[in-house]
């Protein structure tokens, strides 16, 4: 029988946990860092995860920072067709 190889930078401690994701999603919506990048004075918004780059726990947060991003950015694009359309509408009749 053949073992599977593990992947040593993880221990078998780093299971995914809904807690990590939900701290993620809720640093989306929760107080966000915004920094001035470069000489034009760029703006970008700046969230750290609290947990070391090479866990699961950090991965687990990520992907619930993304979710909550994309579910942002789905109601923000819904938003403005539905502006778009009253406007059309509204010029129309």
């Amino acid at each position: 029988m053949k073992k599977k190889k593990r992947n040593h930078n993880l221990s078998k401690y780093d299971a995914p946990l809904r807690i990590q994701f939900e701290r993620g999603f809720n640093a989306f919506r929760g107080k966000q860092y915004i920094k001035s990048v470069g000489k034009k004075g760029a703006k970008i918004i700046s969230t750290e995860s609290p947990y070391n780059s090479n866990t699961m726990q950090h991965r687990e947060w990520q992907r619930g920072y993304n979710s909550a991003y994309y579910k942002n950015l789905e109601k923000v694009k819904r938003e403005q067709t539905r502006g778009r359309s009253k406007e059309i509408h509204a010029v129309s009749q």
